[in-house]
């Protein structure tokens, strides 16, 4: 499938933006202006993006506790998020969610999540609702590889098969359950697991996002059509630790410069629409110095902006259905 000229410059936006978003929470955490506790994106860009461009605020998605490059991807406003990130009162969850638990529901995005592998439940339901009120909606639980060997995951594939719902499994293997190499705790393609529950898998390079966004175009267009779920195992690298402080003593001394340097999932698309004339280096420059203003304002806000009152504390701890 050809994208058009918009398509690209709007892929080509928002990966900038989540690496430029979460470059920018890099440094402001490193110099101690957030408070809570950070896991960072930056690498795994084609991954949120070539998945969320495809999808509506009808279609819901679950991430991880690295969530951010999800958000950002799925329509949520920047300047917001870093106000959440930041623990104020003009975040996305009013500063109480934090980097961990940030949502948008009016986006159909259901939250990052601290529990490894709470995503897949969530979207069962989305999903389920989806299917009963015969929205058209689809639903995407993203996946550390870590948590693709929980029992929530594992059940969520069985159910979303048996009930034959419209929903997606990205697993997003960055190369490390923690500080644990996926080669060894996750052995093998996710391919013939997804076999086993008897559902579509494919195995993609991450670093690719035109490959990311053929395959999910495929799979959400099945799902849409009542073909049921499916398995994505998506590979990378995060370019960050798993958490901001992480030491990294785990990975090889130069494995992260070489790997920014040779499979770069920014670079590669800049690279591969400029040499084939689709968009001018120009163009791409200036979303670059648009984004890095946006970043910019984004922060100074989050900054400026009112901490939650004491009487916030009391809000948003029951939910009355009456």
């Amino acid at each position: 499938m050809q994208l058009s000229r918009d398509q690209l410059l709007h892929a080509y936006r928002q990966m900038r933006t989540i690496r430029a978003f979460e470059d920018r929470v890099h440094e402001e955490f490193s110099a101690g202006n957030i408070p809570g506790f950070v896991h960072l994106y930056a690498g795994e860009e084609a991954s949120a993006v070539g998945f969320c461009m495809h999808l509506e605020d009808r279609d819901h998605i679950a991430s991880t506790h690295r969530g951010h490059g999800h958000c950002i991807a799925k329509g949520c406003d920047v300047g917001a998020m870093m106000a959440e990130i930041f623990g104020k009162k003009e975040g996305l969850c009013g500063g109480k969610g934090g980097s961990m638990h940030i949502a948008d529901l009016e986006k159909g995005m259901m939250g990052a999540n601290g529990i490894v592998g709470g995503g897949p439940p969530l979207i069962c339901g989305a999903a389920l609702t989806a299917k009963t009120l015969g929205t058209g909606g689809v639903a995407i639980a993203f996946v550390g590889d870590g948590g693709s060997n929980q029992g929530t995951t594992l059940e969520s594939y069985n159910l979303a098969k048996v009930w034959n719902l419209p929903a997606i499994f990205v697993i997003e293997d960055n190369g490390y359950a923690e500080s644990t190499a996926s080669s060894w705790s996750v052995a093998g393609s996710q391919v013939g697991r997804a076999a086993g529950f008897g559902m579509p898998g494919y195995e993609v390079d991450g670093h690719d996002f035109f490959a990311v966004h053929a395959v999910a175009r495929e799979v959400i267009e099945r799902a849409r059509n009542g073909g049921g779920p499916s398995l994505v195992h998506v590979k990378f690298a995060r370019y960050y630790g798993h958490f901001e402080g992480d030491a990294m003593t785990y990975r090889g001394k130069d494995e992260v410069p070489r790997l920014m340097a040779e499979r770069d999932c920014i670079d590669l698309f800049r690279r591969r629409v400029t040499e084939a004339a689709l968009l001018e280096p120009s163009e791409l420059d200036a979303i670059d110095r648009e984004v890095a203003e946006l970043i910019d304002r984004a922060t100074a806000e989050a900054k400026a902006a009112p901490m939650p009152s004491e009487a916030d504390l009391l809000t948003d701890v029951y939910v009355s259905y009456h």
